[in-house]
């Protein structure tokens, strides 16, 4: 338990970095010394991140999901309705207009 609050430490650290980095543009400073160190610091936290995951991983402390690909799912579908026979009443008519009554008409 105590390695996913650290985890979620290091995630919350790297948020505040990137928020302040994204402030300190807003601001529009002359020199952008002080946003890169706030982005450098962002990659330096996301690399300890992934180190300290794979560290743990391979002591034991944690356990990760290797066969989280291989599992595999069946989806069978089931056809609740049922098909109508169509007559002659129930098919689409085409409509038909009388030109004749169409110029009779203007």
């Amino acid at each position: 338990m105590l390695i996913k609050w650290i985890i979620t430490a290091l995630l919350f650290v790297i948020l505040y970095h990137l928020f302040r980095a994204l402030f300190v543009m807003l601001k529009g400073h002359e020199t952008s010394k002080s946003m890169s160190k706030q982005l450098g610091k962002r990659v330096f936290f996301s690399l300890a991140v992934v180190l300290f995951i794979s560290l743990s991983s391979q002591f034991g402390l944690i356990k990760l999901n290797r066969f989280a690909s291989a599992t595999t799912h069946t989806q069978t579908q089931t056809n609740t309705t049922t098909q109508h026979q169509q007559n002659a009443s129930t098919k689409q008519q085409l409509e038909t207009q009388n030109v004749d009554e169409n110029l009779n008409d203007l």
